[in-house]
């Protein structure tokens, strides 16, 4: 069985749907398993959708948006080995409004029509499920609260992209409607400019590489991202990289992304076997290489300490202002947590390399 949703959390991180933040759907695509025994694809899709109700899902049904292999079907379509389902949905109504909160942002830039964020660690882009308090909407409501063309209750206010919670840099933020579908154009088509810095597990091979392949959820955690070999799965990912440092058992990388697709530079290190140090998700968080020794292992639980999250930063960001043409970059420096990391790292390499 495979899931592929395009909801209001996941499109901010996959820009190759950019354009549909225009749109007021959810979009949901089931492929049914081999083995499937036939059901009603009502009962079918809230075995497989979290979230969604029976009734939402036959609301779907008479209105004509539900789909076995393109064509409408009613709830009772009963779902046979191989079915392709597809259901759009209306967006539920928001479980609350989006408050003003009084929280410092770290404003790289700003002007009448966007404002790039050099994001902390540990701030989550957007409320959602456990988060509705403290993210930087909020902070954005409480900064544009005067400013009648930024909608705060918007479901995505002004977003075109996102990064995640623990992963630090910029972002950049339409402050109204005309450059909002200006940007979300660029990251669509992939005009706009990103580099990230990362600590990876090891060095990987060549000293540069691209990592490829079909980024989707994976089948038995979705909250996880997992790379396939088959479009049918995933989309469509690329990931360039060069190895700025070589610090004996982990290294500094460079990434650029061609495309932006959830978790797509940690699910792309872990595929190729270079996981990003401390990254609790995929598996960054144990000692992956090295030596067995106390010493080592104590130090490598001071480097967890030191870096507490995936070391991760997006370091530049470029794109075309909607309203001038002008092409702008932006560069934030690394992060303290991740400088110390990397400096603790060069000490050990070069105590080793002096024995």
């Amino acid at each position: 069985m495979i899931e592929e949703t395009f909801d209001d959390t996941e499109l901010l991180d996959d820009v190759d749907e950019t354009i549909l933040l225009q749109d007021k759907f959810e979009h949901f695509r089931v492929v049914a398993d081999k083995g499937q025994g036939l059901l009603r694809v009502d009962k079918f899709l809230t075995n497989h959708l979290e979230k969604i109700s029976r009734n939402r899902i036959q609301e779907a049904a008479d209105a004509g948006s539900l789909y076995a292999n393109g064509k409408a079907v009613k709830s009772n379509y009963k779902v046979k080995p191989d079915d392709i389902i597809t259901i759009e949905l209306d967006y539920p109504k928001q479980e609350l409004k989006i408050i003003a909160q009084d929280i410092p942002l770290n404003i790289v830039y700003e002007d009448e029509d966007l404002i790039v964020i050099n994001k902390p660690a540990g701030m989550v882009v957007h409320p959602g499920y456990g988060n509705y308090s403290g993210t930087m909407v909020n902070a954005l409501a409480w900064h544009m609260k005067d400013n009648p063309m930024f909608a705060a209750n918007d479901p995505r206010p002004g977003l075109v992209h996102r990064i995640d919670k623990d992963t630090t840099g910029l972002l950049v933020v339409a402050k109204n409607e005309f450059a909002k579908t200006h940007l979300a154009s660029q990251f669509f088509h992939k005009t706009s400019q990103r580099t990230y810095v990362a600590v990876a597990w090891g060095v990987p091979p060549d000293g540069e590489g691209t990592i490829t392949g079909y980024i989707g959820r994976n089948l038995t955690d979705r909250r996880l991202m997992h790379i396939f070999d088959s479009e049918d799965k995933g989309k469509w990912a690329v990931t360039h990289y060069k190895v700025l440092e070589d610090l004996g058992y982990v290294s500094v990388v460079e990434c650029k992304l061609e495309t932006g697709r959830t978790h797509q530079i940690r699910i792309s290190f872990k595929y190729i076997g270079y996981p990003l140090f401390n990254d609790s998700t995929y598996g960054g968080d144990s000692i992956l290489r090295g030596t067995t020794f106390t010493k080592y292992k104590q130090f490598v639980q001071n480097a967890f300490a030191i870096c507490p999250r995936q070391a991760l930063h997006a370091k530049t960001l470029g794109f075309v202002h909607p309203r001038t043409g002008e092409f702008m970059q932006f560069e934030s420096e690394i992060p303290a947590d991740m400088l110390a990391l990397i400096s603790k790292w060069r000490a050990y390499l070069g105590a080793r390399e002096e024995e």
